[in-house]
């Protein structure tokens, strides 16, 4: 394609992306379903460059003001994801000129908010908990993600696919704490390769991976993925059981648990059984009640531990939001507690970095529910050999009103620090 031609594209992308009306991979996705005529090679230029432009945002907005022409088109060519010589084939001598003084601007000459790129309500909630590592965590959520796989030990050891994958040309590592894991190299085609169709391989974050350890669901026992979407971590914890059990993968979106019966197909899981609900009260659940041995709870959240991923969030999501999700999370937990039988465990997570998703909601769950009891969460993961398992947790706090946090109490993963995405878990044990 010519270069304007797909410049043309790009602009018209990011046009649509940044108008944040809906989710941007949803927008990406019907983008190119309205234009099949672009290739891969394509496909992968433009969806970079909208996710660039979604990544710095402040940054390009403050550095189109100099430029000329649609505000769009400006956007994309500085987010343009490709050569510079491909680039330069459709700009104007004028666009070329204002493009090099873009690149001479030094991080010196610029505004805090353009060198991190977050909404200004996200920044001081971020400094609170991580410090002085702000610079690096705001640095390293303007990366891509690293692309990780989940071994479905149900068919595969992880060694014996990491072998599969080299013979297809992809490398691969183990991930560092997460048993299941690998961690490959790009962005390699997976779609239809035999490991991943004959269902050996799952795409799925090492954190995700380990929200699902730490449930520790065993063989034949009763279990309930609460909030299980499109069923990751399902298709782990059922992987976890050896397909032995029943293992229940419950959500308010049929159209999210649709999404999972070819994964199901795949996975060789005989013990899934999915069940779309009303809401976190319905009739289905209430029949349960006491009955589970296991519940993992992993909330609808602000996935502002996603930003990677969905650098999109950041300027779709609100204060007001998150207030409304705290409310939707506490009373989520509440009703899943009740499934919970005696001597069961319960695990509330969620990908998202702030505290009054995360810590707030699991100290007042814990206030409120005296007949749960809070478990470690990094002896619980040293338990199950997950190395350097304190380095995932939290450090002792000061709790106001609540007195002081054990060191280990809670899962906490950072980007900057953990290689995945953000994430935070709590467990207890009923009594």
């Amino acid at each position: 394609m010519h270069p304007n031609a797909l410049l043309n594209h790009a602009s018209e992308l990011v046009l649509q992306v940044l108008r944040l009306d809906h989710p941007a991979d949803a927008v990406v996705s019907r983008y190119f379903r309205d234009h099949r005529q672009l290739g891969p090679r394509e496909r992968a230029t433009l969806a970079e460059t909208a996710y660039a432009v979604l990544r710095r945002k402040p940054l390009y907005e403050h550095l189109a003001r100099a430029g000329s022409g649609a505000r769009e088109r400006r956007l994309a060519i500085l987010g343009f994801h490709g050569s510079r010589d491909f680039l330069n084939g459709a700009l104007s001598p004028q666009e070329k000129s204002w493009l090099k003084s873009c690149d001479a601007v030094t991080a010196a000459e610029l505004r805090p908010e353009d060198v991190h790129n977050l909404p200004a309500w996200l920044v001081e909630p971020l400094r609170a908990q991580v410090g002085d590592e702000f610079d690096a965590l705001a640095a390293n959520l303007l990366e891509t993600a690293p692309l990780d796989l989940r071994v479905n030990t149900l068919k595969m050891k992880r060694a014996e696919a990491e072998k599969g994958l080299a013979r297809a040309a992809i490398q691969s590592e183990a991930t560092p704490h997460s048993p299941w894991g690998l961690r490959v190299h790009g962005k390699p085609p997976l779609q239809k390769l035999a490991l991943f169709t004959e269902g050996a391989l799952e795409v799925q974050d090492e954190g995700s991976q380990l929200l699902a350890l730490l449930l520790d669901a065993k063989r034949g026992e009763m279990v309930a993925d609460f909030c299980a979407g499109a069923g990751g971590k399902t298709l782990a914890i059922g992987a976890g059981m050896r397909s032995t059990g029943r293992l229940y993968a419950f959500d308010v979106s049929a159209h999210r648990l649709a999404a999972l019966k070819p994964r199901l197909a795949r996975s060789g899981l005989s013990n899934v059984h999915p069940v779309a609900i009303a809401h976190e009260r319905d009739e289905r659940i209430k029949r349960l009640a006491g009955k589970m041995d296991r519940v993992l709870v992993d909330a609808p959240c602000s996935g502002l531990g996603t930003l990677r991923r969905n650098p999109d969030l950041k300027w779709r999501q609100s204060p007001k939001d998150v207030q409304e999700l705290t409310a939707k999370q506490q009373a989520i937990l509440t009703s899943a507690a009740r499934l919970v039988k005696p001597g069961g465990r319960l695990v509330y997570a969620t990908c998202s970095v702030l505290s009054e998703e995360n810590e707030a909601i699991a100290t007042a769950f814990g206030a409120a529910h005296a007949d749960f009891v809070p478990l470690n969460v990094a002896e619980v993961l040293t338990t199950l050999k997950v190395p350097d398992a304190t380095a995932l947790c939290s450090p002792a706090t000061e709790s106001e009103g609540e007195g002081r946090v054990p060191a280990g109490q809670f899962l906490r993963l950072w980007p900057h620090r953990h290689g995945t995405d953000g994430f935070f878990a709590a467990a207890w044990q009923r009594k």
